[in-house]
């Protein structure tokens, strides 16, 4: 699959498989992402409300093994598959795993790249910004169609106001966590650019249509933090 994206968004991107950003990234989000190690907890407990204690999950954009490594940690019969286009962000997985790298296949590509399932659930954290609205639209729609009836998926990525004045206020707030994180502020304030010009954030509630029309209708928001902001549907 190709991620149409802007071109600044393919440039964006391409940092992950940068080798000293990847090597960098293991502590990056959590300057960013306020309550990150929660939205992973959380994640595993609602997709734990109908998966089963040997549930197979999808993970789609799961270079760095974040959440991979919390929700394995969190449900030891769980296996997963994850999926990324960047090769070096998998291999970080793989690491950040450990011992458990066994429980998950870990395959290079995107949505159409995963197994066709079905799976018991899925999940997709800070991801679906990188994609245009067309593309979040066909992505949550490949997802749908990889679940079992009824299993849970868990979405958050970027999504807050974008009007004028309210999309400057959100970023400065975003890069204004970075720094009280002990970011440097000027690679905070860089950051900001990035995601001012360069990343196709929505508004939320251009985020849950998606999810609905996705085939999530009874998507709901669990988790806000400034810039972010989380999801829970079945499928």
């Amino acid at each position: 699959m190709s991620i149409e994206t802007k071109d600044g968004a393919q440039h964006f991107m391409r940092g992950f498989v940068d080798p000293e950003t990847v090597a960098r990234y293991s502590d990056g989000p959590r300057r960013f992402v306020p309550g990150l190690d929660a939205l992973h907890r959380m994640t595993g407990l609602l997709l734990a409300e109908r998966a089963p204690a040997d549930a197979r999950v999808l993970v789609l954009g799961a270079g760095g093994g974040q959440e991979l490594k919390a929700l394995a940690d969190a449900h030891p019969g769980w296996t997963f598959v994850g999926v990324d286009p960047a090769g070096p962000m998998l291999d970080l997985a793989a690491h950040m795993l450990g011992d458990q790298a066994h429980r998950a296949e870990l395959i290079e590509g995107y949505i159409d790249d995963a197994p066709e399932g079905p799976f018991d659930a899925a999940t997709c954290l800070l991801t679906l910004h990188f994609l245009d609205e067309a593309e979040r639209l066909r992505t949550v729609q490949e997802i749908h169609q990889r679940l079992k009836p009824g299993a849970p998926f868990v979405a958050a990525h970027g999504s807050f106001p974008q009007a004028m004045g309210e999309k400057d206020l959100w970023l400065s707030r975003y890069a204004a966590f970075a720094v009280s994180s002990g970011f440097d502020p000027r690679q905070a304030e860089a950051a900001r650019a990035a995601v001012a010009t360069a990343v196709n954030m929505l508004t939320p509630e251009q985020d849950e249509a998606i999810l609905r029309e996705g085939g999530f209708a009874d998507a709901a928001l669990f988790y806000g933090a400034f810039t972010w902001r989380g999801w829970i549907g079945h499928a």
